[in-house]
């Protein structure tokens, strides 16, 4: 049995603004960071784009944005909405309009396929961008079999409630500890919260600090984990092997 562990370590929101791609490429520099999702939609997308190219060794997949909702208290309100999340089918449409556009800005197809606030996990819509990524023959999150999927680094419940404790170092170490063999993806969402309006802000710079801390990257050789991207990984043979 093969115990080797593979974590890509993908960072959400690239695009999204200048604070948070100078916050992604941070973190791949100096960090943990290998691979990124693109929010096509915002100016600072292009941006992103540019200085992708800088960078070729970082994966770069399509975060298919379809609006943002916060917690006000007692229900979830949009702060803007794309499509209706309700029809499949104009919500198929917006997700190859936003692929054409990653073409326009990156040149190529994306290495993965995720979505902003997870909005594609309903069982309809999975299932449609599962087929959307089975005929890009790319892996889309919650969809892939080859790869586990680690939500636990994020410093704010459901309800947006600020908690940082579990983006910190010691979360960290814990969550290293407790990977499993095979292929795992941890999301993230590093960057600066300059001119942001979206309820993960502070938590961000916080991230920044524990994807790049010595003691992290440490701890990732110490373990032997291998540190690797979507496009590194041959899904086809992942995907038998943890069958």
């Amino acid at each position: 049995m093969n115990t080797d562990r593979f974590l890509i370590v993908n960072a959400d929101d690239f695009g999204l603004s200048e604070g948070i791609n100078r916050g992604v490429l941070e973190c791949y520099s100096k960090g943990i960071v290998t691979s990124t999702s693109l929010m096509v939609r915002w100016p600072s997308a292009r941006q992103a784009a540019i200085v992708a190219k800088t960078v070729p060794d970082l994966s770069i997949g399509l975060h298919f944005d379809a609006g943002e909702w916060y917690f006000n208290g007692d229900d979830w309100k949009p702060i803007y909405e794309v499509v209706d999340l309700g029809d499949v089918r104009e919500t198929i449409d917006e997700l190859h309009r936003q692929l054409a556009q990653f073409h326009d800005l990156i040149g190529r197809n994306p290495t993965h396929i995720d979505a902003h606030q997870h909005v594609h996990r309903s069982e309809s819509l999975l299932e449609a961008f599962r087929r959307f990524g089975t005929d890009l023959k790319i892996p889309v999150r919650h969809a892939a079999t080859g790869v586990r999927y680690i939500g636990s680094f994020y410093g704010q419940t459901e309800n947006g409630e600020s908690e940082p404790q579990f983006i910190g170092v010691n979360a960290m170490m814990q969550y290293l500890a407790d990977l499993k063999p095979g292929v795992s993806e941890m999301c993230c969402h590093p960057g600066y919260p300059q001119a942001l309006t979206t309820m993960y802000r502070q938590e961000r710079v916080l991230e920044i600090e524990t994807l790049c801390h010595p003691k992290v990257i440490a701890e990732i050789e110490r373990q032997q984990i291998r540190l690797c991207s979507f496009a590194d990984i041959d899904f086809a043979s992942v995907t038998r092997e943890m069958s």
